[in-house]
């Protein structure tokens, strides 16, 4: 499965390590995912969906989680 968040779409992207002398070696930057259950208000269905730290604290925010 890939590391992607299901609500703002935050996935890994690479970047420059760059070192003292300035050479430049490839490296990932990995988003912070969580699975976390979440229910739907009409259906009242539990989703389990994977997250992003940052999605789960608006989340909390908004009153959802």
């Amino acid at each position: 499965m890939s590391r992607v968040c299901q609500l703002t779409w935050k996935k890994t992207s690479t970047w420059n390590n760059v070192s003292h002398s300035v050479r430049r070696t490839k490296r990932k930057f990995i988003p912070n995912l969580f699975w976390r259950n979440i229910k739907d208000p009409l259906t009242w269905l539990i989703v389990r969906v994977r997250l992003s730290s940052n999605a789960i604290r608006t989340l909390k925010k908004q009153g959802v989680l």
